[in-house]
C-alpha cells in the first residue's frame, strides 16, 4: 500500500519561480526585496502583501494580486504543464552533497497528529493557526499549491535515495536548474505512467512519513478539506538538521533565571543542555531547570526555552509578536547583528536537534516543540505546482 499519488494535473517551472518559501524569512523586507527582483518569483503569489506596492496592506486584500500574479506566470510561459506526473528532485551543494525527493501528491486522511490518531503521515509541531488560515485562505483563491510539505521516508529511506538517484541519472536534461541564495542548485525532472513512476511511489509512500517541514501546510489542507496534498518525500541521507534560534525585539521583564557569562561570543551550543543568549550586555549561558516528571519531549531545549526561559523568566507566549523565530540559514553573527543595532533585546541560541533523535520521537507519535527544526535543504517553492481542481 502506498498513500503517495502521482499529480494530476502539475505545472512545472521553465526558470524565474523558484523561491525560499515564505516562511524561511527572518525579515518581511527579505520578501520584499526578492519579490522587487523577480516579481515572477512564488513569493509574489505565496506573499502578495509583501509586494512592493502592497506593503501595509492586509493579506487577504491581496489574495486577487496573487492569482493575477499566477495567471500572467502561467500566461508569460514560466510554467509548462504536465498530466498525471510525478517529478524527480536533486538538490546539489555547492561541496558535490546530494539530496534526492520525490514531487508527488499524499492523502491528506493519512495525517496523524498523535498515538490515538491512526495515520501513515505524522506531523509533529504545534501550530500558528493564523499561518493556516493564510494558507488556506491563498489555495482557495489560487486552486493551487505552489509549497510542497517536505516528508521524510522513516520506512524505506535507503532504497528511496538508491531508486531516487537512478531514476535521475537516466533522466538526461533537467526541465530546469534553479539556484537558490546559498549556491544549490535544484533540478526537477518529470516522470510520466510506467513501472519507473510506480516503483517510486510505493517506496516513497509505503511506511511512515514524518513532516519535515510544512505542519502548517498540512494542517491547510486539513482544514480545506483536501483529499491530497503537494508533498517532496525524501530521505534521512539527504536532508540535515541545522539550529533554529529566536530572536525578542522587547524584553518586558527578565526574572527568575540564573545565567553565567560566556568568556567570548554566544553562538550555537554544540551539544543540547544550555542555551546561549546575546544582548547589548554581553554573552551568557543559561542551563534552563528541567521539568520532573516530564518526557523526552517536555526537557528538549526548545521546549525548556519556550517554558523556562520565555513564559517564566519573560512573561512571554510562544506565539508573542516580539519574539521572532530564526531558522539555520541565519548564522549566530547575524543574530547577534542584529541585536548589537538594536533591532532585537535579546538573542538565544539552541543547539540542533539531530535527525535520528527527531525520527524517534516521531514514531512514537509524540509531538515536537514549535520551531525545534530547521532541516537543510528545504524544498524550493515555485518549482513544481499542483493545480487543486484535479486533485
Amino acid at each position: 500500500m502506498t498513500v503517495a499519488y502521482p499529480i494530476a494535473h502539475a505545472w512545472l517551472s521553465t526558470g524565474g519561480t523558484g523561491a525560499q518559501n515564505y516562511d524561511e524569512f527572518a525579515d518581511d523586507a527579505e520578501i520584499t526585496a526578492i519579490i522587487a527582483a523577480n516579481p515572477a518569483s512564488a513569493l509574489a503569489v505565496e506573499m502578495p502583501h509583501r509586494a512592493p506596492e502592497s506593503v501595509g496592506r492586509p493579506f487577504l486584500d491581496c489574495l486577487p494580486d496573487a492569482v493575477d500574479r499566477l495567471r500572467a506566470a502561467k500566461d508569460d510561459g514560466h510554467y509548462a504543464p504536465a498530466s498525471d506526473v510525478v517529478v524527480l528532485y536533486r538538490i546539489t551543494a555547492p561541496d558535490g552533497a546530494r539530496a534526492y525527493g520525490l514531487w508527488c501528491m499524499v492523502a491528506t486522511d493519512q495525517i496523524s497528529t498523535s498515538a490515538d490518531e491512526p495515520g501513515a503521515v505524522i506531523r509533529n509541531e504545534d501550530v500558528f493557526i493564523e499561518k493556516v488560515r493564510e494558507r488556506v485562505a491563498l489555495a482557495e483563491a489560487t486552486r493551487h499549491l505552489l509549497s510542497p510539505v517536505l516528508l521524510l521516508q522513516t520506512a524505506h529511506g535507503e532504497a528511496l535515495h538508491a531508486a531516487l538517484a537512478q531514476a535521475v541519472a537516466d533522466a538526461g536534461r533537467p526541465a530546469v536548474t534553479d539556484t537558490d541564495p546559498a549556491g544549490r542548485a535544484h533540478e526537477i525532472w518529470a516522470v510520466g505512467a510506467g513501472t519507473t513512476r510506480d516503483r517510486l511511489l510505493a517506496l516513497a509512500g509505503g511506511g511512515e512519513l514524518v513532516v519535515a517541514d510544512g505542519n502548517h501546510r498540512s494542517l491547510a489542507a486539513q482544514t480545506a478539506g483536501y483529499e491530497r496534498f503537494l508533498a517532496v518525500v525524501t530521505t534521512p541521507e539527504s536532508v540535515a538538521i541545522q539550529p533554529y534560534n529566536r530572536l525578542v525585539s522587547e524584553l518586558p521583564f527578565f526574572e527568575g533565571l540564573t545565567i553565567e557569562p560566556l568568556p567570548g561570543p554566544a553562538d550555537v551550543p554544540a551539544v543540547g543542555g544550555r542555551v546561549h543568549l546575546y544582548t547589548r550586555e554581553g554573552s551568557w549561558a543559561a542551563t534552563l531547570p528541567k521539568v520532573d516528571g516530564a518526557g523526552v519531549v517536555d526537557n528538549l531545549d526548545h521546549a525548556l526555552v519556550e517554558r523556562r526561559l520565555f513564559a517564566e523568566a519573560l512573561g512571554l507566549e510562544p506565539g508573542d509578536k516580539r519574539i521572532t523565530y530564526v531558522g539555520g540559514d541565519y548564522p549566530a553573527e547575524w543574530l547577534r547583528g542584529e541585536v548589537d543595532a538594536g533591532r532585537a533585546e535579546l538573542a538565544v541560541l539552541i543547539a540542533p536537534v539531530t535527525v535520528d533523535d527527531f525520527v524517534a520521537v516521531n514514531l512514537a507519535r509524540q509531538k515536537m516543540p514549535r520551531k525545534s527544526t530547521w532541516f537543510t535543504p528545504k524544498a524550493r517553492a515555485g518549482l513544481v505546482v499542483a493545480q487543486l481542481d484535479s486533485v
